[in-house]
């Protein structure tokens, strides 16, 4: 599509390959690009989407397919509101109070999940070419514009019913690993101090948030089993921190 330079992790440059229009480059430049430069900045950032949910927050985490957007989308249905999808930023600037950064009101979504899942007035972008088969869907509410205190990390899985099981840190620890946004760039992308720094703020969310595997049941139809957990797992959670 084009290259990309980050300069001082402040500055984005794009060079867009010839054809290429800014409805297409959107899609790195607020993905791996994005990812890539609030990594640089310090924080630890995830392939991700997050919900914020009266003061606390849930990240979906799960190989491509597992439903992160889908499931994200079903909350907001459900009155909660997007803090990001893709990537979602942690800030641990404050050991004790790990918080989820906001991104950008838009969640992205297969055309099975968009119908079967209502977003209300959101605005349903043009596919920007054949091989990409979600939609952008820019939200006009539903969303949360202010920090919020990691609660919960969710690896969703397909099951035959919505069940939440707590992950050990030993677990928890190579899962968040292996869903950093960073780690899909390679020893490239952690030169020098980076990777232990990584490696520690991983470490640490493993240890001090809660993780969990998320079975969501097969079936758009089903869906809402998932969320009703997940909002009284959320609950409990609240009333322990």
């Amino acid at each position: 599509m084009g290259a990309f330079l980050i300069t001082d992790s402040s500055r984005i440059d794009i060079e867009p390959a010839p054809g290429v229009d800014d409805a297409l480059l959107a899609f790195p430049l607020l993905g791996p690009v994005m990812a890539l430069l609030l990594h640089r900045r310090g924080l630890l950032v995830l392939h991700a989407s997050a919900i914020a949910a009266a003061g606390t927050s849930a990240i979906f985490m799960g190989d491509k397919g597992a439903g992160k957007s889908t499931t994200a989308s079903a909350m907001i249905r459900a009155g909660h509101r997007l803090l990001t999808d893709d990537v979602v930023a942690l800030d641990l600037a404050n050991p004790s109070e790990p918080m989820t950064v906001p991104g950008f009101p838009q969640i992205k979504l297969a055309a099975d999940a968009a119908a079967a899942i209502s977003l209300g007035e959101a605005e349903v972008r043009p596919q920007v070419h054949p091989a990409i088969d979600k939609m952008q869907h820019r939200l006009n509410g539903g969303f949360s514009g202010d920090e919020v205190p990691a609660t919960r990390i969710y690896i969703l899985e397909r099951g035959e019913r919505a069940d939440i099981t707590p992950l050990p840190a030993i677990a928890a620890l190579p899962a968040i690993i292996k869903f950093s946004y960073v780690t899909r760039f390679g020893r490239a992308a952690l030169p020098g101090d980076f990777a232990t720094a990584h490696l520690r703020q991983c470490s640490w969310i493993a240890n001090h948030i809660g993780v969990y595997r998320l079975e969501v049941p097969t079936g758009l139809d089903r869906i809402g089993e998932a969320v009703e957990l997940i909002e009284k797992d959320l609950s409990a959670g609240s009333r322990r921190l």
